[in-house]
């Protein structure tokens, strides 16, 4: 069971072949601990899975304030593309901050079968919106900032470890 509350350091940031093999792991391990904390939750373990929830929730805002902090910013600069696939993603972004949102109250009341349902509808979010980072967003980054990997991936390392990434309501 994962229960670190920082669970996207859990590799080290510099081993990566590229880009979206970094993000790639990310979407898996916040995938991860969602599924551990809903069946945690529906197998009577309450506090195992409200535990699991919040750290995805942390994870997911993480996630995605790497990804508008350090990533976007890169792809628009390299490419000279704003409302480009970076609007679509941040648009999708504040979708799944709403949710997260929503999930944090539902949480909050012990809403078990609001949690649920909310849960679907993000899982749902989530993979469509992961589909089009992992077959078209991350691969053109790697394309386009395969000079700056390193420094990119560093800047988010450092992003990561402040915890305190300003872009989530729930924070």
């Amino acid at each position: 069971m994962t229960t670190h509350s920082n669970f996207l350091m859990e590799e080290t940031w510099e081993s990566p072949e590229s880009i979206t093999e970094r993000m790639v792991g990310d979407h898996s391990r916040c995938d991860q601990v969602y599924a551990e904390g809903e069946t945690a939750l529906v197998g009577g373990q309450w506090e195992a899975g409200e535990k699991l929830l919040r750290t995805f929730i942390a994870g997911m805002q993480t996630h995605i304030a790497l990804e508008e902090q350090v990533l976007f910013p890169a792809i628009e600069e390299a490419t000279g593309m704003v409302e480009g696939p970076t609007s679509v993603m941040r648009i999708e972004h504040e979708q799944i901050r709403s949710l997260l949102e929503e999930l944090s109250r539902a949480l909050e009341s012990k809403d078990d079968d609001r949690i649920l349902a909310i849960g679907e509808t993000l899982n749902i979010l989530i993979q469509q919106h992961n589909l089009k980072e992992e077959n078209m967003l991350y691969p053109m980054s790697d394309a386009h900032l395969k000079d700056k990997k390193k420094e990119l991936l560093q800047k988010m390392q450092s992003l990561a470890t402040q915890g305190n990434h300003g872009t989530s309501p729930l924070e």
